[in-house]
């Protein structure tokens, strides 16, 4: 049991990993925005409909919850379309800063979704974010357009979370995703068509960009999707939640490495993205001690 556990806690470790490495997978891919979140949506909806075909899942769902499935699925396709936009005009490093935010956008949409009130502290380290994001805007201000972006993927990317949680509770979490995936691919479709994009040349992609997207698709969406339902069967939430903020660390580092100059910022930024972070992790800390006296 406890090598199972020991086990399991440094797969979900790299499964972070992997997740901070989607973002530099978005910078490598030279396509825009829209076609890779629909190249990633498509194929994703493929692998996992695998995973549900192996796992003998049932696909069958109500109507009630495939409207719901899809309109979420859309508010996920957006939510790509921001975070992948946000690094095309930005860099990896601002965006995943900007993503920290994600769960402090989640504390003030939780009072919303499931009536309880809203908590003290909460509001202060909102407080203390919005310093951090300061610092950031103060010395980066010429990636505007891309900080702005990625706090819109972050609050869609909460907004999205939260009514999963939600859904979860009521059916399979691969069938979940396969219909918001398939759903937001389709919308994307419909987009593409109205402005003359969906053309023959929307298909023209070099062989790396191919290899990447599949990559994205396959280990950075379906796989550590799947991985990470069954971690969470032997992983406590909270070394769940503290891992997972590891996220904007492995990828900023990745970034680095990788793409080198262009991922260079000024101190004031990782002080700024530091503050974020720690105040993200203090708030999980504060939320899970309270937990545990209940």
């Amino acid at each position: 049991m406890q090598n199972a556990k020991l086990f399991n806690y440094f797969h979900l470790h790299v499964i972070v990993f992997i997740w901070g490495f989607t973002a530099v997978l978005g910078a490598l891919i030279s396509v825009d925005a829209i076609p890779l979140v629909w190249y990633r949506m498509l194929l994703a909806s493929f692998f996992i409909l695998l995973y549900i075909v192996y796992r003998k899942r049932n696909l069958m769902i109500s109507r009630s919850n495939m409207i719901k499935y899809c309109l979420v699925g859309v508010l996920l396709a957006m939510h790509w379309l921001a975070f992948f936009g946000a690094i095309k005009v930005s860099n990896v490093s601002i965006t995943l800063a900007m993503m920290s935010t994600g769960a402090f956008f989640g504390s003030l949409l939780e009072p919303l979704f499931f009536k309880r009130r809203i908590i003290y502290y909460e509001v202060l380290f909102g407080i203390i974010v919005i310093i951090g994001l300061y610092l950031i805007f103060k010395v980066e201000g010429h990636f505007l357009t891309g900080i702005l972006l990625a706090l819109l993927s972050a609050f869609l990317g909460a907004l999205f979370s939260v009514f999963n949680g939600k859904f979860i509770l009521k059916n399979d979490a691969s069938v979940i995703s396969f219909y918001e995936l398939l759903a937001g691919m389709f919308c994307i479709t419909i987009f593409l068509f109205a402005n003359g994009s969906f053309d023959a040349s929307f298909f023209k992609l070099s062989a790396s960009d191919w290899i990447l997207i599949v990559v994205l698709a396959s280990v950075c969406t379906a796989y550590a999707y799947a991985a990470s339902l069954h971690v969470m069967k032997w992983i406590t939430p909270y070394t769940l939640m503290l891992t997972t903020n590891m996220e904007p660390i492995y990828g900023i580092i990745l970034a680095l490495l990788i793409l080198g100059d262009s991922e260079y910022m000024s101190p004031q930024f990782y002080l700024g993205a530091g503050i974020i972070l720690v105040t993200v992790i203090a708030n999980g800390i504060i939320k899970n001690t309270k937990r545990i006296k209940k």
